[in-house]
């Protein structure tokens, strides 16, 4: 396989919360790079093996596996089931993660709970299994959000998930240096998304799109581009760092 269109031959991917968005997008590019990949959903079942599908029709490897991140024991079994069937891993993509817009007066403890158990729990134990399950030289990714350098009401408890995330990276990406494994956190900014776009009217869209120094919102391709860039030979010296790949927002 040609390195230079197919940076990743023989790698395997897991790439949680990939059955749809920036994570679909980034299993896809993955997939074209040369990496067999690992698709885990929580309930998006016929989107994750819809995608499976494509990839394989495309000549690719693909699977998919329902787990709930919030679950240790479900964790545990994503990465058992998929070294079982791919015999490896070298790229762990923690993408599943949840928001909610709420004043912190406002929050309640179960949603404080749940957001927690999903966005910081999630990539934390998922980044355990990869401690020890990762192949020598393999690349993790976790995801933030521009929204941790903004101050934005109502975003409290998801920004807070997600300053968790971003010193979980740079702590881990120490301990795991010594086996050449690199670390590194993507913050998007505001991206044209199912996620994003709930709850949302088009003038708040347009306003958030203005943010951007293009004026526009960012695209999931832009996103899954820099992933595969940090999951590639070509990104090995770099390592705890934070790329906020958000068009400019201030």
């Amino acid at each position: 396989m040609d390195s230079m269109n197919h940076p990743l031959p023989g790698k395997v991917a897991l790439v949680t919360g990939a059955s749809r968005g920036i994570g679909r997008a980034i299993a896809e590019r993955l997939s074209r790079d040369g990496a067999a990949v690992v698709i885990n959903y929580a309930r998006q079942a016929d989107a994750a093996r819809e995608l499976a599908g494509q990839i394989e029709a495309a000549g690719g490897r693909a699977l998919a596996v329902p787990a709930d991140v919030s679950r240790v024991s479900e964790l545990v079994r994503l990465f058992d089931e998929s070294l079982a069937h791919f015999g490896r891993l070298d790229i762990l993509v923690n993408n599943a993660g949840i928001l909610f817009q709420q004043p912190v007066s406002a929050v309640t403890e179960a949603e404080f709970d749940r957001i927690f158990a999903v966005n910081v729990k999630g990539t934390f134990f998922a980044c355990q299994q990869a401690a020890t399950r990762l192949a020598d030289g393999g690349r993790i990714i976790n995801f933030s959000s521009t929204t941790t350098a903004m101050m934005l009401p109502g975003y409290g408890a998801y920004v807070a998930t997600k300053g968790a995330v971003e010193q979980l990276t740079r702590s881990l990406a120490r301990e795991l240096a010594p086996r050449g494994i690199t670390v590194n956190v993507v913050s998007p900014g505001p991206t044209d998304t199912e996620l994003f776009n709930a709850g949302k009217t088009e003038e708040q869209r347009q306003r958030l799109a203005q943010a951007a120094a293009f004026g526009r919102l960012g695209q999931p391709a832009e996103i899954a581009d820099v992933v595969a860039f940090l999951a590639s030979d070509t990104a090995r010296w770099i390592t705890g760092q934070n790329l906020r790949v958000n068009g400019g927002v201030a």
